[in-house]
């Protein structure tokens, strides 16, 4: 039989223009057009995406999310149909709150063989969504639509891509039914590979105002979120901050490293002790600076610099900002430094700040000695023994502050923090040490969050795609952020007085350090302080000699 292209040759012409590397996928029966233009791709010696075939949705997810945290540009998902979107929810919607850029695609059958091709019976007797699964992405993406014809699914892959990487950057999704799929395909003869996005910032009479109200600020901060997660963002704000000596503070809410945690203006995670002295307050990249949302500092004015400043996923937000700078963040800040220095900085007001933060640097407290294993131990020795520019991502819950104040992350793509959903952690990492192989990557994360991943499926793929990772588990035995939050509510209430919590026991969980030895992997428990330091050691040489190690850390809370 003649070959002839059709939808999957023009999904991969669409990922080779794009410049997507790879094509995560939780396979479903749709796709066949895909393999065999894959197929096609690898007999012909023809330049294209890798294909990775994961094992469940999150995972696939995960990994897209951790590799375009490194790369960047948006890579593709394929998932099955609506149930299989459905499983990757909880990572989409977390690559929508982290703004991770990417295109999902999920099919339906609009036929239900009433005429051929016959897409199979699976997709009326099981598949079929009311109102397509473009209606079920729809809250959880940036957008979401259905491709109706051949002729423009290439077209619709390429404006999907370029949709997601536009601020605010998230996942996007298409349906791309079976029929669509199947039909005889046509390149287009305007294809060619898709220009980089342009850069955007404010024009300069903005600027000046800006510059203005900074120069004439006397107690000026700055709080940011997700500055580190733009091209550039970590090195601009470190040249704002250190031309005024503007002090940084990096929120709870704060998505990844932003300004290097051991530098002298750095003033830790709690902003509301500091806005309530501050008399302008900068946002760089903040979608939730404020909490509740009507606590913004009444008497203080507020600078925002943003992309997109007021996030349209976001149900309710509250900024209250005096002036916007629209623009992309990092060539912004650098406009704005500049314009300041045009503007005359304020030599004696810059050095007097220059001097307090200096004197304000506190000395690290050693940890308690104890019999027991305390977090920011755990996190002080990961600091020393992992490589400077190892990559650590964490799904902590009540431990997520102690491991952003002890690591102490001095450069871009050192810390990540998942967003959303729990149970995506293992993916993330993983995707991460999929797009930069030569780098050392961690996770660190609860044992309940542990509990929620695929952990099967992750690991199965650290072994077959030969991506070692080390997983430090904090090992409460509790949900403790239920029980804190039961406290929050009924401080005096019948399950304090009765010691009867619910939803908080994992005594009973597995061995964890025993779940990785099917997959040829080391496992090691800890619970002596003492011995902590050499297990992590020797689960790091286990990894550095490629193969992934899991250590379950015994800690005290």
């Amino acid at each position: 039989m003649a070959e002839r292209a059709d939808g999957g040759e023009a999904i991969l012409a669409a990922c080779r223009d794009l410049g997507v590397e790879v094509i995560f996928s939780s396979p479903g029966s749709e796709w066949a057009p895909v393999w065999e233009a894959l197929a096609r791709q690898r007999r012909d010696g023809t330049p294209g995406p890798v294909y990775l075939d994961l094992m469940h949705e999150t995972l696939a997810v995960g990994m897209a999310i951790g590799y375009t945290l490194v790369k960047g540009k948006p890579q593709l998902v394929l998932v099955h149909a609506g149930p299989g979107l459905l499983q990757g929810a909880t990572g989409i919607h977390g690559a929508l709150l982290t703004g991770v850029p990417m295109v999902i695609a999920s099919a339906e059958s609009t036929t239900y063989g009433e005429v051929p091709p016959d897409p199979g019976s699976q997709w009326y007797r099981n598949l079929s969504v009311v109102g397509g699964p473009q209606a079920m992405a729809a809250p959880f993406t940036k957008w979401a639509t259905q491709v109706g014809d051949v002729s423009t699914l290439y077209g619709s892959v390429v404006r999907a891509a370029e949709l997601a990487r536009r601020g605010p950057a998230g996942p996007v999704y298409l349906n791309v039914p079976v029929e669509v799929l199947l039909q005889e395909w046509t390149p287009p003869r305007a294809a060619r590979p898709v220009a980089e996005p342009g850069a955007r910032v404010s024009p300069a009479d903005e600027l000046a105002r800006a510059a203005r109200r900074l120069v004439a600020a006397e107690k000026p901060l700055i709080i940011t979120e997700s500055a580190g997660r733009h091209p550039g963002g970590f090195e601009a704000l470190v040249a704002f901050a250190e031309a005024l000596a503007i002090p940084v503070v990096e929120p709870q809410s704060a998505v990844c490293g932003n300004f290097p945690r051991d530098h002298h203006l750095h003033r830790g995670g709690d902003a509301a002790k500091f806005a309530a002295e501050a008399d302008l307050i900068v946002l760089v990249g903040c979608r939730a600076p404020w909490y509740p949302p009507s606590n913004r500092p009444q008497e203080t004015e507020v600078l925002v610099l943003d992309d997109v400043p007021h996030r349209p996923y976001v149900d309710y937000q509250v900024l209250g900002a005096d002036q916007y700078l629209e623009g992309d963040i990092a060539p912004t800040l650098r406009a704005l430094t500049e314009a300041v220095r045009e503007a005359g900085i304020d030599e004696v007001l810059v050095s007097g700040r220059e001097s307090e933060s200096r004197a304000l640097v506190p000395a690290e407290t050693a940890a308690p000695a104890t019999d027991a294993i305390d977090a920011a131990q755990v996190v002080r020795c990961l600091r020393e023994l992992l490589d400077p520019d190892a990559a650590v991502v964490d799904e902590t819950i009540t431990h997520s502050r102690v491991v952003q104040r002890e690591l102490r992350a001095d450069r871009p793509g050192r810390y990540s923090y998942v967003q959303g959903g729990l149970g995506q952690g293992l993916g993330v990492a993983l995707g991460v040490k999929l797009a930069d192989p030569g780098r050392e990557v961690a996770l660190v994360i609860g044992d309940g969050s542990l509990l929620y991943n695929p952990i099967v499926q992750a690991l199965s793929a650290s072994r077959a795609q030969g991506l070692p990772v080390l997983v430090v588990v904090f090992n409460n035995r509790q949900y403790l952020s239920m029980k804190l939050n039961h406290l929050r509510f009924y401080p005096g209430g019948a399950a304090v007085g009765e010691d009867d919590f619910r939803g908080v026991d994992l005594s009973d969980q597995p061995a964890l350090a025993e779940l990785v030895e099917p997959f040829g992997m080391t496992g090691l428990t800890v619970t002596d302080p003492g011995e902590l330091k050499s297990v992590l050691a020797q689960a790091l040489d286990t990894v550095r000699a490629g193969t992934t190690a899991l250590v379950d850390v015994r800690v005290a809370r």
